[in-house]
């Protein structure tokens, strides 16, 4: 990895005020990957972590479980292992008995314990996998085995007979029913996750195995469970790229699924709309509509997709979280750490940075002998992550 990052040239590096829709290069303006990208982007996320491992959106702002999770597996990426580590443990002392956690937190209590989201709580054993891609750390997975198989447990408590899994419980514990397609479509990768991780540690789920398959059949063929009681999301663009960037459409399915609102959702040499009707791009949005093109064996438009989005950095290293093209505008004026987290993501997914760069790109359900390999294939990138200065 030393060797990738000494070659990589520099990017122009913009404030908020420097920014307008005007600047639209072309795609080839920007590197794929800027010099010091990987180091810069630990750093910013590093700064904003706190000393419990809690990572909030910002400094002063509070932290929910799901984007604590994306920023703490930039971490990973950045082989900052022990801030990492720090990060899951802090879920763990947060974790309810029952499974699951509170939909946000500021300085270790609780910010919004109106409900618990299913996704936001399934998103725990995604990371846990990821972090165990890159590292092969055995002890690591074992540790935090209880707390993902707990929250899973806990998901699929709401896991309906038609497969769809309601969104959330209320403050009480009751479910709120009715289902999201994007939030369902993250819980398809978070089980893919968990069923890895119990298959290296030896434990039998087929429970797991059919939750996912009758979940997998609820985003491919039966739109109508979802979005019952509300109005549509639609018009959102997780609900077009997400069911790709999980798996649950693949191959000539996954491709013809982007190619149907491309030009609904994607404004040429910015990004991705957050929604179909408000002239607003967003970097996190982009990053993983990068990867779910890369799902899809759409190499050039990923490419060309990334390339522009490191217009948006800020000089400490972190990303702005979008940018309203109509009015010239940053907005709003934060700099996420999960927003890092998805850049640094989409990063190893293009540029193939870690044994995980696969992850969001492929559906891989292991198998107790292919892991064995897996394992010194992790060492071996883990040994290239510390000559590149990343483990502190």
């Amino acid at each position: 990895m030393s060797g990738v990052m000494d070659t990589l040239a520099a990017s122009p590096v913009v404030s908020s005020a420097e920014l307008n829709a005007d600047a639209t290069p072309g795609e080839n303006a920007f590197p794929l990957l800027p010099k010091n990208f990987v180091r810069a982007s630990a750093d910013y996320i590093l700064s904003q972590q706190q000393a419990d491992g809690c990572i909030p959106w910002f400094e002063g702002h509070y932290a929910d479980p799901w984007d604590h999770v994306e920023a703490a597996m930039g971490l990973s990426i950045a082989g900052e292992f022990a801030a990492a580590k720090r990060a899951y443990a802090w879920l763990a002392t947060q974790q309810l008995e029952d499974g699951s956690w509170w939909a946000a937190y500021r300085d270790n209590k609780v910010d919004n314990g109106e409900r618990r989201e299913s996704n936001f709580v399934a998103y725990v054993a995604t990371g846990i996998w990821h972090h165990y891609l890159i590292s092969g750390d055995r002890a690591f997975l074992a540790r935090n085995w209880g707390m993902a198989e707990a929250a899973l447990e806990f998901v699929l408590k709401l896991q309906s007979a038609h497969g769809e899994i309601q969104w959330a419980v209320d403050s009480d514990g009751a479910p709120m029913e009715d289902a999201l397609i994007t939030g369902c479509a993250s819980i398809f990768k978070s089980l893919e996750c968990g069923i890895n991780i119990a298959t290296v540690l030896q434990v039998s789920k087929p429970e797991w195995v059919e939750a996912r398959e009758r979940l997998g059949v609820a985003l491919r063929e039966k739109p109508h469970r979802f979005d019952r009681t509300w109005e549509s999301k639609a018009r959102f663009s997780m609900d077009w790229f997400y069911p790709v960037l999980t798996g649950a459409f693949s191959g000539d399915a996954a491709k013809a699924r982007l190619q149907q609102k491309w030009d609904e959702f994607v404004v040429p040499e910015l990004g991705c709309r957050c929604v179909n009707d408000e002239p607003w791009v967003t970097v996190a949005e982009s990053c993983e509509l990068t990867m779910a093109l890369l799902a899809a064996g759409e190499m050039s438009k990923a490419r060309a997709l990334y390339r522009g989005l490191h217009r948006w950095q800020d000089s400490d290293g972190g990303y702005w979280t979008g940018y309203v093209y109509r009015d010239r505008a940053v907005w709003p004026e934060e700099k996420t750490t999960w927003t890092v987290g998805a850049m640094l993501l989409a990063a190893d997914a293009l540029a193939g940075l870690t044994p995980a760069s696969k992850l969001f790109t492929s559906v891989n359900l292991v198998n107790s002998a292919s892991e064995s390999a897996q394992d010194t294939e992790s060492l071996d990138h883990l040994h290239q992550l510390e000559l590149a200065g990343g483990q502190r």
